[in-house]
């Protein structure tokens, strides 16, 4: 039997029947499993490869929604992180209840489950799920989980329920076997699917076995690895659903490299956000979700990999300022309105320094589409999408960039023009005047450098968290 090796690069992937296998073979695993919607997809796998007796104590599936309130009480949506916390409770409890005096010694206890909806008839429905174990990593251990959100890709309801089935197993075995190696266990989702066929979107790691695991890390794996294009999390760490965060709400983004997080930064979400509500219906002005974005291109600069501690770095002076934050791998904007245009029906906004719009108008950026810098604008704006451009001082001239001043290709200006006078990009002209001429690149260098000055240039939060942490570059006094 093929193994991993600990390079997850360069690992052989087992195949389900043998991850499925190794799990029955392993006398120490013995669980419930127990799937809504989709079938009995995951548990199916074990009973076919054999030896099951010695790891499914049950299997059972709930359909009828009335029934399924019966076990696991009532729920406002079937297909739920609530319910598929619910359903690991309920029989990772009675496990322990039924089991633990007869057998706690030498077995340790899961409970697996999943709540799906897959394709139907029509193919009208939103295609996702979630998806968890809740187990011992020793016996008589304190319990670990491991719950996932993942959407399928596939457009056949049995490419789509085989989809199901690899996954869990993916999931079981990798918390099973690699429960010390979350990096590995997050890559090991997609063996034997691929990115084409499911997209994970969401992954909490919590309990006794992970206690050490930073779940904004986790996010970051999440889009680094290719299983997501984006993942959340919210200023208290943790991790967020952005289907569910931004649902039928009006987002408004900043995207930047936060390294650190300065006055300006917050002045220009600020000052968005009062342009944007101005701009709503009143059932929508006090619903705008602001969200700080963190691009995988910045993160990484010109390494191969993001550098961990800068990441939590910048993570962490985001909350420190309330501030939500994802993380993508979109590179043109156009793709960061796309994918929100997917999530919500409500209206978008970016906000951005006046230096960064030129950056939207390059055409050499847009060589891969048929269309070039013609279709990168028109997905840019399709729908109700609004760029507000908050002015940008240059330090060494003094010269003001503003929507109406700023300097482009001639081939460009007659798009940007129009997109002006349609009202697409918006001029900001509510900023704070002591905060235009902050940069961030000046702020790190007088952080490593001990000038106090960069003091006065971030908020008062940020300045606690660097000095107490010597984020940045900073250094301990003496």
């Amino acid at each position: 039997m093929p193994q991993q090796t600990s390079d997850s690069s360069t690992a052989t992937k087992i195949d389900t029947h043998a991850k499925a296998l190794r799990v029955n073979i392993d006398s120490r695993r013995y669980g419930t499993f127990a799937e809504i919607g989709a079938g009995q997809e995951v548990v199916r796998w074990f009973f076919r490869v054999g030896g099951a007796a010695g790891t499914v104590a049950k299997s059972m599936s709930a359909y009828d929604m009335t029934v399924s309130d019966a076990i696991y009480g009532d729920a406002t949506r079937y297909v739920s992180r609530e319910r598929l916390e619910d359903m690991l409770e309920h029989e990772y409890r009675l496990n322990i209840e039924r089991l633990a005096e007869s057998r706690g010694d030498n077995t340790s206890f899961f409970a697996f489950a999943d709540t799906v909806s897959a394709r139907n008839y029509q193919g009208t429905n939103e295609c996702h799920g979630w998806m968890g174990v809740r187990f011992q990593v020793y016996p008589r251990d304190q319990e670990s989980q491991i719950i996932i959100h993942f959407r399928l890709l596939d457009t056949t309801n049995v490419l789509q329920q085989e989809a199901i089935g690899i996954l869990g197993v993916n999931l079981l075995f990798g918390a099973f076997t690699l429960h010390h190696e979350a990096d590995q266990l997050i890559q090991s989702l997609l063996d034997n699917l691929g990115p084409a066929r499911v997209e994970v979107d969401m992954i909490e790691f919590r309990g006794i076995g992970f206690r050490s695991i930073d779940n904004r890390l986790m996010s970051l794996h999440l889009v680094q690895r290719g299983l997501s294009k984006a993942a959340m999390f919210g200023p208290d760490g943790r991790v967020l659903l952005p289907s569910e965060v931004f649902y039928k709400r009006p987002v408004l983004v900043e995207r930047g490299s936060f390294r650190p997080l300065t006055n300006v930064n917050l002045d220009i979400l600020r000052s968005a956000r009062e342009e944007f509500q101005s701009r709503l219906a009143p059932d929508d002005k006090e619903r705008i979700v602001s969200v700080a974005e963190l691009t995988m291109r910045n993160l990484k600069g010109d390494s191969a990999a993001p550098d961990t501690r800068d990441f939590l770095s910048r993570a962490d002076v985001l909350a420190a300022a309330g501030l939500n934050v994802l993380v993508s791998d979109f590179i043109e904007f156009y793709r960061v309105a796309g994918y929100l245009r997917k999530l919500t029906n409500r209206p978008l906004g970016m906000a951005m320094g006046a230096v960064t719009v030129p950056e939207l108008f390059k055409e050499s950026y847009y060589t891969h589409l048929e269309g070039g810098l013609l279709e990168s604008i028109g997905r840019l704006f399709s729908g109700d999408v609004k760029l507000f451009v908050y002015p940008y001082c240059d330090r060494a001239t003094g010269e003001l960039s503003t929507v109406e001043t700023l300097k482009l290709p001639p081939e460009a200006k007659p798009l940007y023009d129009y997109a002006v006078g349609a009202g697409k990009i918006i001029a900001l002209n509510n900023q704070d005047p002591t905060c235009m001429a902050i940069d961030s690149r000046d702020v790190l260098k007088r952080i490593a450098s001990g000038d106090s000055q960069w003091e006065t240039m971030v908020p008062p939060a940020v300045v606690e968290l660097i000095k107490d942490r010597h984020l940045f570059g900073h250094r301990r006094k003496g």
